[in-house]
């Protein structure tokens, strides 16, 4: 492999580490990683029924203690690091056993935690033996690479997916079970398959169309799939060759991605800023006009030839006379209103605006 290029839309075999090491630096969007729990389970697990539970006591799990365990997250995570965008961000999943050790290293590695989301489970395995509570949730740690640096958060995606309320950090959603988990002769393929539900919705929120997402325990390929569904390029590593087979398998299932006109996620903050006063010099608001501070309000203000509004004497951008009658962040396009004669009503001028971006940014047609 040529450090130069990135192999794309690939399994790559081999040790995450190794393979890490031949990716170019500063090449990757969005890193998602599920690495070992080390769940250092010393017994079988048996239901009331007498059937044994079908628990994590795979190889690739199993660590000589938590030095061991510390060395190797350590590693990993340097390695991301290095790969990573100076805007990108990484996600990490884990349980009580080992994210609060992540968490730690992390922070440590410079990086800058934006969130600690908690996916609680649906349908949880219950604790059997009723010794203690029912592990019913893990935890998922968001950080950056660089605090402070610009990075993708799509908002108003998680919006639309939540049927339009903000989206919180505790995310309810199922295991992976039924027709979803991968089998191989009737038994699981892999002990620890995660529901594309889940990175379905890390994806959307925090890529965009076309970002390079690394998964370096890519397992089965949950994260590929879902990047093959949202137009993302994505990589992964996977040290089991069987386990790398069925998420070719899986990700080649899908079919190809879907148009690019489907994938965009509509973001006011990037459409192109059109100052106020472009209103007034194309007649869309005359200077005099009142616009008022809400559909009901009775409180108006005086629009200025300049393109700054008069209130109580005082003069401002509609964003600083806004401030003056809602204190804190505000947005002075949804707040102030006028008067529209063809409907007889009042109208957010962001309306105007939108008719200003449609005539600036449309393409010409051919004159006659």
């Amino acid at each position: 492999m040529e450090s130069a290029a990135l192999p794309l839309d690939q399994v790559l075999v081999g040790d995450s580490l190794q393979v890490m090491e031949q990716l170019p630096p500063e090449s990757i969007d969005l890193i998602f990683a599920d690495p070992p729990y080390n769940l250092q389970l010393r017994q079988d697990l048996w239901r009331p029924n007498l059937t044994r539970v079908e628990g994590v006591s795979d190889a690739w799990d199993q660590f000589s203690g938590f030095a061991e365990y510390d060395a190797f997250t350590t590693t990993w995570l340097t390695a991301c690091r290095r790969v990573l965008k100076p805007t990108g961000t990484l996600w990490v999943i884990g349980t009580y056993h080992n994210i609060y050790r992540v968490g730690y290293i992390l922070q440590n590695l410079d990086y800058w935690i934006l969130n600690n989301v908690v996916w609680v489970k649906t349908n949880p395995m219950p604790n059997f033996h009723g010794v203690r509570f029912t592990n019913a949730h893990e935890s998922l740690i968001w950080a950056q690479k660089e605090r402070g640096q610009r990075y993708t958060f799509n908002h108003r995606a998680m919006k639309a997916l939540n049927d339009g309320l903000q989206m919180r950090s505790d995310w309810h959603l199922p295991l992976c079970s039924g027709r979803e988990r991968l089998r191989t002769n009737g038994v699981k393929a892999h002990s620890t398959q995660k529901p594309l539900a889940l990175l379905y919705r890390i994806l959307l929120a925090s890529s965009n169309p076309g970002d390079v997402v690394l998964d370096p325990f890519f397992g089965t390929g949950t994260t590929g799939e879902a990047a093959r569904r949202l137009g993302r390029r994505w990589i992964g590593i996977e040290r089991d060759p069987q386990y790398a087979e069925l998420a070719r398998q899986r990700i080649a299932a899908v079919g190809a991605p879907p148009p690019a006109e489907v994938l965009q996620t509509h973001n006011p903050r990037r459409e192109p800023r059109l100052p106020f006063g472009l209103l007034l010099e194309n007649g869309l608001l005359s200077p005099g006009q009142l616009l008022y501070f809400g559909r009901e309000s009775a409180i108006s203000a005086v629009v200025q030839a300049d393109g700054y509004l008069e209130y109580d004497q005082q003069r401002g951008s509609i964003h600083q006379i806004a401030r003056l009658l809602q204190p804190g962040p505000c947005n002075g396009w949804t707040l102030w209103y006028y008067h529209d004669p063809h409907s007889e009503q009042r109208q957010p001028i962001d309306h105007l605006r939108k008719q200003l971006q449609e005539t600036f940014y449309s393409p010409l047609e051919d004159e006659e």
